[in-house]
């Protein structure tokens, strides 16, 4: 992200100017900006990127394949600046700021990024490597600028407004779209970049790995990093566009409008205990059999633990009180290994676990126990070739998953 925030938001405007006019004098008049320092600009952000944006004639310039790529990333970057510094504002009712863009500069957006993010300016300046007085300064000329109070002193740190957190969102969609304008840049043959994917424990046993190695065969100029964490924490990074997609079990809602699930597949799910458990040689344990054990699932709310509701409800008998929620897979395979502890899990996990020997299934849990996993992406992402190119694959291999696993006659979808 540091190359990123070394970009010169008036300049990127100028870009955009160049790519309309077709040539250099008439956007200079444009922007403001004299010809010579508009052309000197532009070859700047070129040696910046490392990459030739315009192609120049004698009568004009057009911009090359990996220019076009980048001023299309760089329109939707400027555009989400403007409506954040237009939503920040209209509840004062104050009239929009006509070209952002050339009032405020990168270095304010990152000290407002970086303070809010860490709730200090101390932190903030040591992340970012500049003084406390420079961050001070950007701040104050940001709040000048869109007049509106970005933070409130409370002891040691500072708390966001509303302002600055709505403001603040918007931004990091903007620094994405910068990010996967510069991964585009790379020629055609050559699709490289960086990929964010956010990983529920469900989906990181046994599938992803596979799409995973898969990815990494086939594109090797590719980077991916993969992130764990409790739902709403990735969904909100999701959302702020700091992660590109979120695998996991499909949720019944999504407390959000800007994002969308897409089904990948039905996950068979498993009643899974010790190897010497005393129900390991039952076929079908019935439910008052089930219920003399202690169970443990994640907490409420979370899709597992649903399901492991359902599984009594459909029987018609409450579930047992708990006494242990967690979901991690550690903890559980701890207990179930110094106990009769039972839990749930994906067939998937499942797999991996039953291979060292010391978990089993536990009988079977009856017709239609399934769940789905999703993939979750923001509606207005426009993914890169690269990021395309996965969100193909992922589909692939979920539907080879589906038909392998109806021809073995498994279980219907």
């Amino acid at each position: 992200m540091s190359i990123v925030f070394s970009l010169n938001l008036r300049h990127l405007d100028a870009l955009l100017a160049v790519s309309r006019a077709g040539n250099m004098s008439a956007a200079a008049a444009e922007v403001s900006l004299s010809q010579p320092a508009l052309a000197h600009a532009v070859a700047n952000m070129e040696r910046v990127l490392g990459s030739r944006l315009f192609d120049r004639y004698p009568k004009g310039v057009t911009p090359t394949e990996q220019g076009a790529r980048f001023i299309g990333r760089v329109a939707r970057a400027l555009r989400y600046l403007a409506r954040g510094i237009g939503q920040v504002r209209r509840p004062a009712r104050m009239q929009a700021i006509a070209n952002i863009e050339r009032r405020i500069t990168m270095a304010q957006l990152r000290a407002l990024v970086s303070v809010v993010t860490a709730s200090s300016y101390a932190a903030a300046a040591a992340e970012v490597g500049i003084s406390q007085p420079a961050l001070h300064r950007a701040m104050r000329e940001l709040q000048e600028t869109t007049e509106v109070p970005m933070l409130v002193r409370m002891g040691r740190s500072v708390r966001p407004t509303d302002a600055a957190a709505k403001l603040v969102h918007f931004v990091r969609l903007m620094l994405a779209e910068l990010a996967a304008g510069i991964d585009e840049l790379a020629p055609s043959e050559e699709a490289s970049g960086t990929i964010r994917i956010g990983v529920l424990p469900v989906a990181r046993a046994h599938f992803l790995p596979q799409v995973l190695a898969r990815f990494c065969e086939d594109y090797p100029g590719a980077s991916i990093e993969v992130v764990e964490g409790p739902y709403m924490e990735l969904l909100s990074r999701l959302r702020h566009g700091e992660m590109d997609l979120l695998i996991g079990s499909q949720r019944q809602s999504v407390p959000a409008r800007d994002v969308r699930q897409e089904g990948l597949f039905d996950d068979e799910l498993v009643i899974v205990g010790r190897a010497g458990h005393p129900l390991r040689d039952t076929a079908r344990p019935s439910v008052d059999a089930l219920l003399r054990y202690p169970w443990v699932v994640p907490a409420r709310g979370v899709p597992m633990r649903l399901n492991w509701e359902r599984m009594f409800q459909d029987r018609g008998r409450e579930p047992p009180n708990l006494k242990v929620q967690c979901a991690s897979v550690m903890i559980m395979r701890g207990l179930m290994l110094e106990g009769d502890w039972l839990t749930l899990m994906s067939r998937d996990q499942f797999l991996l676990e039953s291979r060292a020997g010391k978990l089993v299934e536990i009988g079977t849990k009856g017709p239609g126990f399934w769940r789905r996993i999703a993939m979750t992406r923001r509606i207005e992402w426009q993914p890169t070739r690269l990021q395309s190119a996965f969100v193909a694959l992922l589909q692939d291999m979920a539907a080879r998953k589906t038909a392998l696993r109806q021809v073995a006659g498994t279980g219907a979808i």
